[in-house]
């Protein structure tokens, strides 16, 4: 099973939700494209959450030195993202991949992130609990569906999973769209190893049913 892990905008959670479901699933990692951050990128900060032994963290095909939008941040380096030079990594695991910011990232001229998504994906959308992200998450699912793309379903993000306005935007979401709710993200002090597992264990049932 292939799951590519896309969000509703940047710095919604789709690090966590990846190490989530990673471990859940105890499945292979890879970020395709980094931009900044490099000696603390996300796929660092994957294996730092991770207590499985199992799971692969495959190289980035593009690393990026500037956090920026990548078309951008390929443009400093004096580089062009060439989709064509971004090669799916070969495992008989699971694989999670995690894009870069929303669907609509630029990655050049031409591509955006929603072009690196392949047939055989099934994408899962993070929706972080922000006013205006109803729209955003509709958004975001309607140009997913537009494509013909497989959709898993949602993880949701927030601060208080507990108050009426979140609940109320959980449920107006999963409505119109028809989408399984995976799993929800509470705002945590803090995340690591024991943490996320404590998730993964959550999520674990549902991932499996997408097989």
């Amino acid at each position: 099973m292939k799951l590519f892990i896309t969000g509703i905008g940047t710095d919604v959670g789709k690090t966590i939700a990846s190490a989530i479901i990673t471990e859940a699933l105890e499945a292979d990692y890879w970020k395709p494209i980094q931009a900044g951050d490099l000696g603390n990128s996300d796929s660092h900060k994957i294996k730092c959450f991770l207590s499985n032994e199992k799971t692969v963290i495959h190289s980035n095909s593009y690393a990026l030195n500037t956090a920026a939008s990548p078309h951008l941040a390929a443009e400093l380096d004096g580089i062009t993202i060439d989709l064509n030079k971004i090669i799916e990594p070969k495992t008989e695991n699971h694989l999670v991949v995690e894009g870069a910011g929303g669907v609509f990232v630029p990655l050049n001229a031409n591509d955006c992130v929603i072009d690196l998504i392949q047939p055989d994906y099934k994408v899962i959308v993070v929706s972080r609990h922000y006013l205006g992200s109803i729209n955003h998450t509709l958004l975001t699912i309607e140009a997913l569906q537009n494509r013909k793309i497989t959709l898993a379903g949602i993880v949701f993000s927030g601060d208080d999973p507990d108050s009426y306005r979140d609940k109320a935007t959980e449920e107006i979401i999963l409505n119109k769209t028809g989408l399984k709710c995976i799993g929800r993200i509470v705002q945590e002090p803090y995340f690591d190893q024991n943490v996320i597992k404590e998730y993964a264990d959550l999520f674990r049932e549902d991932l499996l049913q997408l097989q």
